[in-house]
């Protein structure tokens, strides 16, 4: 029989064991975010500091600290700091508007923990409120799992988010990485890392000696499909997160590279070449892993990425003469090329509609640059400024770019809005960052 109380809890317990059962090792190092361009005039908040009124010990790092660090990280909001509060208010019935108005915020988050009424766990209580009008904007109880109060922090990230933005929040998902660390010494080493959006919670997945390449999140978040040349030649496996099993589903003679997910998770598009030139196959996940072939052409067809409806395969092709991004339905049919501007388009990544692609851009000057093709209006963005910018993963809501940089010499990753206005840059403190992965959104 179900317990009652517990089974509330399923779908919280459920995100977390992506935490606390996919890891076999701790990673070497968290990333650290640092925001380098923000929004001129970024929408003024308070996050006011939650009460704790839970038998539970409270955690070093609050539920408003993490709120309050998520949306300044947006680059939208401009959170006042905790010292500047001269009022700490915790239900809305506390709230003296007058004061809040004097000090120029415009929406006020209040709340506190509090055990939750099962017995099992606590909730987070939280009210958002609009400082000119008093209105309630948002009200919620939210339950967390024993422990695990960054997670809901971020699910309370999201909820403001989408009730002042108007699009789903990003917080509560994660990145996937590649660290590599030693190059050019003979001891290299390679990290397959997932960690939180902010970079908190690292967690190693895979280490080896030989290069770990093209991470992508199944669409439930619970795997992830990469490339590793563990065995001296390319394979590519999927990884489950849940039970730390993983398994080869293509090691053919040739390349084997660049898997991406189909919406529904049965089939991954691949790029191999079987010792010929590559073209596009995909894999058939629930039917042993047997692959069909969608391009035969000469020349070099890699990079695949489905449409979020599923009816679609973007992938990069040389067959125009330079690297562009074409498309085609599933069964092959219908090939087009989608990308004109400039002398170089590849690895396309999507937004959450079929509107905008990312994608590594460059005018033939030897920079590569991060810019968005918008296929409405047949025009292409620049997003970022550096000259070895790769690798772009959008967020799962469409509002941020993430992708692989340099800077100062190092391998960095690097988040860009997909108006270009908002920049991140986040590092580690040791060894090089590429390949990054943007996981769906996590429920």
């Amino acid at each position: 029989m179900v317990d009652l109380r517990r089974a509330r809890w399923l779908p919280v317990l459920k995100s977390l064991l992506i935490v606390g059962l996919m890891l076999p090792m701790a990673a070497m190092a968290q990333l650290r975010i640092e925001i380098v361009d923000g929004v001129e005039g970024a929408m003024p908040i308070a996050v006011a500091p939650f009460a704790w009124e839970s038998s539970e010990s409270e955690p070093a790092t609050t539920v408003s600290q993490i709120v309050s660090d998520n949306l300044r990280r947006s680059g939208l909001f401009d959170p006042m700091a905790e010292a500047q509060m001269i009022d700490r208010p915790t239900r809305p019935p506390e709230v003296n508007f007058g004061t809040w108005r004097l000090l120029r915020v415009d929406h006020l988050v209040v709340g506190r923990v509090v055990d939750s009424p099962d017995g099992f766990g606590q909730e987070i209580e939280y009210h958002l409120l609009d400082v000119h009008t008093g209105r309630i904007l948002l009200s919620q109880a939210l339950p967390v799992a024993p422990g695990d109060f960054r997670f809901a922090s971020h699910r309370v990230s999201d909820a403001i988010y989408e009730a002042l933005i108007g699009i789903p929040g990003a917080f509560a998902t994660r990145i996937a990485y590649v660290v590599a660390t030693g190059l050019g010494t003979g001891d290299e080493l390679f990290e397959l890392v997932v960690s939180d959006a902010d970079g908190f919670n690292p967690q190693t997945i895979v280490r080896n000696t030989q290069p770990i390449l093209s991470p992508a999140w199944s669409p439930d978040g619970r795997k992830l499909a990469y490339v590793s040349f563990a065995t001296g030649r390319s394979n590519i496996i999927v990884q489950d997160l849940f039970t730390g099993q993983n398994r080869v589903v293509s090691s053919e003679r040739g390349i084997n590279g660049a898997p991406a997910w189909s919406p529904d998770g049965r089939e991954l598009a691949v790029s191999l070449s079987r010792g010929g030139s590559p073209d596009i196959w995909v894999i058939d996940l629930e039917n042993g892993d047997r692959a069909r072939q969608l391009t035969h052409h000469w020349s070099i067809n890699t990079e695949p990425a489905w449409s979020p409806d599923g009816r679609f395969i973007y992938f990069t092709s040389d067959r125009a003469g330079r690297p562009q991004i074409h498309r085609m339905d599933t069964s092959g049919d219908g090939i087009e090329r989608v990308t004109f501007d400039g002398r170089y388009n590849a690895r396309v990544s999507l937004a959450d509609n079929d509107r905008f692609l990312a994608v590594v851009h460059s005018d033939g000057d030897n920079d590569f640059r991060i810019a968005i093709h918008d296929r409405e209006n047949e025009r292409l963005r620049v997003l970022s400024d550096g000259r070895l910018d790769e690798s772009p993963s959008f967020a799962p809501n469409g509002s941020m770019v993430l992708y692989a940089a340099r800077y100062q010499g190092r391998g960095v990753l690097s988040a860009v809005s997909a108006d270009g206005r908002i920049r991140q840059r986040l590092v580690v403190s040791e060894g090089d960052v590429r390949e990054p992965a943007w996981s769906p959104l996590i429920r």
